[in-house]
């Protein structure tokens, strides 16, 4: 397969606050960084970079422009500015959607799952007009398993499997904790899988980890840590981390978007599998189709994928399943009036909450 060689970043993230304005570009430039440095597309493909934003970032990403300038990073052949997504999506092979709108002080989730919609409306149009058929779309912007659907709906020239929502930064906060309770390095820990949404809800699979080869709940072998400790301690990485220093993940977001991209143009392991919140069309584990739902996939490298099918499902984990997944069911349902769907209505009641702090 050709590897893609242009590739858009896109930030439109709207803030009431300049700091927040420029943090989220400040986010951005790690990902752009990670990308222009050869290390996920591979070392001998070059990309363009066409930066999407506002008027009022303009200038911040225009700052992240120059920056990239001045790396000389050897595989980076153009960066562009734009706030017409129409321009900046023309014959795209890949879409990152890092931006969206913040929550605002006492905003009600229903409320941010519209005016976020509407963003991801019209760039799903965007996309659907004038991006490479086979553009693959990585949406960051929370929240991310929504606005992907919303994007995803919105673009039927485009495959429905290329949309992907980011979940490997969950994943990857779950090896984390697999790794230090096990008392092993990172590496040893595979076959995690992060399922259902990203928020609060979200499902860390341990009981098909594995730490060096072996089930990780029988080298770990405390059942109670697993579901009381190891669980929330993942959902809620991201709050924890704004307690210590007062932001949410800049460089261990890059990072996983680097991850997930890379998962999907190399061959996955034998036996091992990748986080990607993609749509669950035609799923092996009966979830309900049609929604953007993180599971464990695999891939050729060829930036297609297949959903694995060999995952056990005890009670435990398929009573979280339906959980998050009844969620989800949810969020579509708030922003039917987006998608197509007529009559639909909104069961997301006011102070109903599970979005992860600082990161929506």
């Amino acid at each position: 397969m050709q590897l893609s060689n242009r590739l858009n970043g896109t930030s439109t993230k709207q803030a009431e606050h300049e700091e927040l304005q420029k943090y989220g570009v400040f986010k951005l430039s790690y990902s752009t960084a990670n990308l222009a440095s050869g290390e996920v597309f591979g070392k001998n493909q070059p990309i363009a970079l066409q930066l999407l934003g506002s008027e009022r970032s303009r200038e911040a990403l225009e700052g992240v422009a120059m920056e990239l300038e001045d790396s000389l990073y050897p595989l980076l052949r153009e960066v562009s500015i734009g706030t017409d997504p129409y321009a900046v999506f023309q014959d795209a092979d890949w879409a990152l959607m890092i931006g969206a709108k913040p929550r605002g002080p006492g905003q009600e989730r229903a409320d941010l799952l519209d005016q976020n919609g509407r963003i991801f409306v019209e760039q799903g149009k965007a996309l659907n007009e004038v991006a490479s058929r086979d553009c693959k779309v990585l949406v960051v912007g929370n929240p991310c398993n929504t606005n992907a659907l919303i994007a995803m709906e919105n673009a039927p020239n485009i495959p429905r499997k290329n949309f992907h929502a980011l979940t490997r930064l969950d994943e990857n906060r779950a090896k984390c904790q697999l790794a230090l309770k096990a008392g092993k390095f990172y590496t040893n820990v595979s076959r995690v899988a992060i399922w259902g949404n990203h928020s609060t809800t979200q499902v860390p699979d341990f009981i098909n980890a594995r730490i060096g080869g072996r089930p990780a709940i029988d080298v770990i072998q405390d059942m109670k840590w697993f579901r009381e400790e190891f669980t929330p301690t993942v959902a809620g990485r991201g709050g924890a981390l704004i307690k210590k220093w007062g932001r949410s993940s800049a460089a261990s977001t890059a990072v996983s978007i680097a991850d997930a991209i890379r998962s999907l143009v190399t061959p996955t392991a034998p036996g091992d599998c990748f986080s990607t919140a993609v749509v669950t069309d035609g799923n092996p584990y009966g979830i309900q189709e049609g929604l953007i739902f993180s599971m464990p996939c695999r891939s050729k490298g060829d930036g297609d994928y297949e959903i694995c099918d060999d995952f056990i499902i005890d009670d435990w984990l398929r009573n979280k399943i339906k959980a998050t997944e009844e969620e989800l069911v949810k969020e579509k349902e708030c922003v039917g009036h987006l998608i197509g769907i007529q009559g639909a209505a909104c069961r997301i009641g006011p102070g109903e909450d599970t979005m992860l702090p600082g990161e929506n």
